[in-house]
């Protein structure tokens, strides 16, 4: 997989055997924005709420709501909803990781990272929430593409902090540039 940049606005990218090449308007870079301070927003509210209410339990959810709702993973979540560590995990990763990531997003730091993750949580929450009876595309599936969509148009560069972490100096080297791997959790 290799992307380029052949001009201002233009992007290619290169998966396989398939080329794709696109022409961004020049209100693009607000339309990204938006949306990734939209599912920060979203983020941070819901975490912070489960957070403040004390005593979050992903146990219930697990065992009763989407290991019994026809979903194609309903074993997986039987497992994850009677197994005491996995339960215990669930119990803080899920509020506190809705915190981090609302807060990588709002503030554009980590925004790579924050968008994978809640991504991987989405994907978890559309399988959690099966229901295809209305065709297999819902909410959930829609916010991972928009998770997907800030990692990939790299937003965490638009008014957000990446942009400085990125240009932090490092043995008179831009971070970015002495560590380029850091590209997959930084933009």
């Amino acid at each position: 997989m290799s992307t380029t940049t052949p001009g201002v606005n233009e992007f290619e990218s290169k998966i396989g055997g398939l080329t794709v090449h696109g022409k961004a308007h020049s209100l693009s870079a607000w339309f990204v924005l938006a949306l990734r301070l939209m599912m920060g927003y979203a983020f941070l509210h819901s975490g912070l709420a489960k957070v403040m209410e004390g005593g979050f339990a992903a146990d219930g959810y697990l065992v009763h709501s989407a290991a019994t709702n026809g979903n194609p993973l309903e074993g997986m979540f039987l497992w994850m909803g009677t197994t005491d560590w996995f339960v215990a995990f669930a119990n803080v990763a899920v509020p506190w990781g809705e915190v981090l990531i609302g807060l990588g997003l709002i503030v554009g730091a980590l925004v790579r990272l924050a968008a994978f993750f809640g991504a991987l949580m989405m994907l978890m929450f559309y399988f959690g929430n099966w229901s295809i009876e209305h065709g297999v595309i819902n909410g959930d599936f829609a916010y991972m593409l928009v998770f997907l969509a800030v990692a990939a148009f790299g937003a965490g560069r638009i008014i957000g902090l990446d942009t400085l972490i990125e240009r932090y100096e490092v043995g008179g080297e831009a971070l970015i540039e002495r560590y380029p791997r850091l590209g997959y959790v930084l933009g």
